[in-house]
């Protein structure tokens, strides 16, 4: 039985009365009331990371009050004739603003916009073939210090000539992009809440500058938030967290036609806030659904829309749970349905989903890479990685590479081919993007995860300005600090070569 029109179906199996034991506690606990109040004790004793990271509950009616600024901002752009909107971020703050560019494009008499969130050379280069002076970019990032937003920005200064109409900031409060943004005389600068984390940052100026951009309504996309039946959530967060603590760990979702990309912002959201301490929820997004005898025991699969396929699986002993959807500005009622559901799961695991301590170590192992050189990483087998697969593990594509490959499908294909012979749930990531994405839960969640890296070789590369190095070698820090990271936890990661990978799964 649904416990509101939003969910639309419940097939629980085996997981029924822990969800309901779930449920039952979460009210016991006045869960939502809690939440509504910025009451951190719902999570943990202390306050750190918890108080200053509920800003995303009120923030829908604050930006409700501020989208006529937006308009306004990107009616002005195209009547100075720009055309072109570059963003410049990563994690919280492009993944929502390229689902967004990837479900609606751009409206007419509104900026195209591409996402840059890789230190790759090839899309780098390809911005730079565009008319850069009909080029408005957006640099956003919350703490105003990561490094691949940071080397862009100077980046593409330089190559613009120092235009500061060209550029908006969206930060927060006291960033060094705020400071910088007054000393380059930029467009703008939209400084955010400050007690929002970035996978929550989706409804704020992060998601909603580029959106306005774009010419998507986002009065409608904050009206569908605004209407969201709360319970949903709290239904939601009790079912994925005793899933989870039941062996259901690999949140699998299914998307319709149109908002498929919305999985790449799922991914972060549950990958960063759950995955920690040694537990943690597994999503799985962009695998196509397989006949029932392809998976394991580990499953729930959440869809969005009712799909013909889920009755085979549920009748085969999956849990299933399906969730309503009408059109594309749903968009805006799933964001918050989901920011209620993973927040609550936080409580069900017990965890705070709020922090993420594992996300530090590849950037320090990334630091030292570049101050002592790349260091000598050997090649292995994909066998030899594969070999080490167990039932209840995921694997997990990591691909340091050009995220517009127009080769790509071939890695998925190969994703399939291992979901298929294995049993096993799949991700795949692009480096650097999956580092501010699911890269907490590979360091901090379970140790389930069997890390195939790849890294692509590039023909060019571009400079970046006031660094010794360029993107490419920069490119090739993160992947070998992220290696070093996972290893240095005991787990099992390797690098193997593009060819050799393809062709093992032919």
């Amino acid at each position: 039985m649904a416990h509101s029109p939003l969910i639309q179906r419940e097939q629980l199996g085996p997981v029924a009365d822990a969800v309901e034991a779930a449920t039952a506690d979460l009210h016991a606990r006045n869960a939502l009331d809690r939440l509504r109040a910025g009451d951190h004790t719902l999570w943990q004793d202390d306050p750190t990371e918890v108080a200053d990271r509920l800003g995303w509950v009120p923030v829908v009616d604050e930006m409700r009050h501020r989208t006529g600024g937006l308009r306004t901002v990107a009616e002005a752009a195209w009547s100075d004739g720009l055309r072109h909107a570059v963003l410049l971020g990563m994690g919280g703050s492009s993944l929502f603003p390229e689902v967004l560019n990837r479900t609606f494009g751009a409206a007419p008499g509104h900026l195209d916009l591409r996402v840059l969130d890789t230190t790759d050379p090839a899309p780098i280069n390809r911005i730079g073939e565009l008319d850069l002076d009909r080029c408005l970019f957006i640099v956003a990032s919350k703490s105003g210090s990561t490094i691949e937003t940071r080397t862009q920005f100077e980046h593409f200064w330089e190559a613009t000539g120092g235009t500061g109409d060209q550029f908006v900031i969206v930060t927060d409060p006291g960033s060094e992009l705020v400071d910088l943004g007054d000393d380059r005389k930029v467009r703008g600068v939209f400084e955010n809440r400050p007690d929002i984390g970035g996978r929550y940052s989706a409804l704020s100026y992060f998601g909603l500058v580029p959106g306005a951009l774009l010419g998507v309504e986002v009065d409608g996309l904050l009206d569908r938030a605004a209407a969201v039946d709360h319970e949903a959530g709290l239904r939601l967060g009790a079912i994925i967290g005793a899933a989870a603590k039941a062996g259901r760990d690999k949140l699998t979702f299914v998307l319709p036609e149109g908002i498929e990309s919305f999985g790449l912002w799922l991914e972060q959201l549950v990958a960063e806030s759950t995955g920690k301490h040694g537990v943690g929820i597994v999503p799985v997004a962009g695998e196509p659904l397989g006949a029932p005898d392809v998976y394991g025991d580990d499953r729930l699969f959440v869809s969005v829309g009712s799909n013909a396929a889920l009755d085979a699986l549920a009748a085969a002993g999956h849990t299933v749970v399906e969730l309503a959807h009408h059109d594309r500005m749903d968009l805006g009622t799933q964001v918050l349905l989901w920011e209620i559901a993973v927040a609550l799961a936080g409580v069900v695991l017990g965890i705070n989903p709020f922090d993420q301590p594992d996300v530090a170590s590849a950037k320090a192992a990334t630091n030292t890479v570049l101050a002592e050189g790349l260091p000598d990483i050997p090649i292995v087998t994909t066998a030899s990685l594969l070999d080490q697969v167990r039932p209840g593990d995921y694997v997990a594509i990591q691909l340091f590479g050009d995220p517009d490959d127009p080769e790509m499908h071939v890695m998925h294909e190969a994703r399939h081919a291992i979901r298929d012979r294995h049993r096993v749930a799949t991700t795949f990531g692009i480096g650097p993007r999956f580092l501010h994405s699911t890269g907490q839960l590979h360091k901090g969640g379970p140790p389930t995860g069997v890390f195939v890296q790849m890294v692509g070789e590039d023909k060019v590369d571009v400079t970046i300005p006031g660094r010794p190095f360029g993107f490419s070698t920069l490119k090739h820090a993160q992947a070998a600090g992220d290696l070093l990271a996972l290893q240095d936890r005991g787990l099992r990661a390797g690098r193997v070569t593009i060819h050799e990978f393809l062709e093992a799964l032919r």
